[in-house]
C-alpha cells in the first residue's frame, strides 16, 4: 500500500493551556495512523489477534517544529520503510493547515507471538501489504537511551485504569504524558526520544528519576518500578539555539 494518511481537526480536548495541540496529542495521532493503516489493509488488531500476534512499540524519536492550533485542519501520514527479522520500522509526519510539517517521527516496532510471548519473524504477507517507502531524511538516534548519572527521585505514583489500553497494560502515549510533568515551564521542546523497556500494569508503583543535564537543554526521565528497573525512559531535548 505504501503511504497512508488521514485528516482531522485539532480538538479542544487535545490542546494545552496555549490552545495548541500538546505532545500527547501528537503521539496519539501517530499511534492512530499506524493502527488505521493496519485496519485498512486487513491486517489490523483483529487479524493479528486471530493469528496470535501483536505489534509492540519499542521506541519513538519525535521532532516537533510547532504545534497546530485549536480547530486547525491537520493531515497525519505514516509508512513502513524497513522490516528486519522481528522488527518493523515506521516513519510518521503531521502536516498543518498551511501545508507545513509540524511534527515528524521514527518508530521501531517488534512483532510478538502472544501465545508464546516472544518475538516472531514478520510474515511475508504483512511485508507485502504494508510495502516499503523511502525513509525520512532526519537524524536517526539509537534505540536505547542512556540515563545520565545523578538526578532527583520524584514522588512515586500508582498506575490506575485510565493509564491502560486494549492490551491491559500502560498505553505507550501515557508514559510520555507522565514524563512531561517534569519538564520546567518554558522548556522549548524539539526532540523527544522514548525507549520502552518493560510493560507496566494496573496497581504497579512508578518511581520517577529525573536527570537534568548541565546545559539544561536535555532532561531524561526514567520511569522505574519498585525494583528500580526502568519500564520506560524518556529524553527531552530543547530546540537548538541559532549561533
Amino acid at each position: 500500500m505504501g503511504k497512508y494518511e488521514f485528516q482531522s481537526r485539532v480538538r479542544y480536548s487535545e490542546c494545552g493551556e496555549n490552545c495548541r495541540l500538546h505532545l500527547g496529542g501528537v503521539v496519539n495521532y501517530f499511534q492512530d495512523a499506524a493502527s488505521f493503516q493496519g485496519e485498512e489493509l486487513g491486517i489490523g488488531i483483529s487479524y493479528l489477534k486471530e493469528h496470535n500476534m501483536a505489534w509492540v512499540l519499542v521506541s519513538w524519536q519525535i521532532f516537533t517544529d510547532h504545534m497546530p492550533k485549536l480547530g486547525e485542519l491537520i493531515t497525519v501520514r505514516t509508512w513502513a520503510y524497513d522490516f528486519n527479522s522481528f522488527y518493523g520500522l515506521r516513519n510518521l509526519e503531521m502536516i498543518d493547515g498551511s501545508g507545513n510539517r509540524a511534527a515528524w517521527a521514527n518508530s521501531v516496532w517488534v512483532l510478538m507471538d502472544t501465545k508464546n510471548v516472544r518475538p516472531v519473524r514478520v510474515p511475508d504477507l504483512l511485508i507485502e501489504r504494508y510495502g516499503q517507502e523511502e525513509k525520512l531524511d532526519m537524524p536517526y538516534a539509537p534505540r536505547r537511551i542512556r540515563v545520565p548519572e545523578g538526578g532527583a527521585e520524584m514522588e512515586p505514583f500508582t498506575i490506575h485504569r485510565g493509564h491502560l489500553d486494549s492490551n491491559h497494560h500502560v498505553n505507550n502515549g501515557q508514559y510520555i504524558q507522565m514524563a512531561l510533568d517534569y519538564l520546567p515551564e518554558g522548556f522549548d521542546l524539539y526532540e523527544t526520544r522514548v525507549e520502552y523497556v518493560k510493560q507496566t500494569f494496573l496497581g504497579d508503583v512508578i518511581r520517577p528519576l529525573v536527570v537534568k543535564e548541565k546545559d539544561d537543554n536535555h532532561i531524561t526521565v526514567s520511569l522505574r518500578k519498585e525494583d528500580e528497573r526502568a519500564c520506560a525512559i524518556v529524553r527531552f531535548s530543547s530546540r537548538p539555539k541559532l549561533q
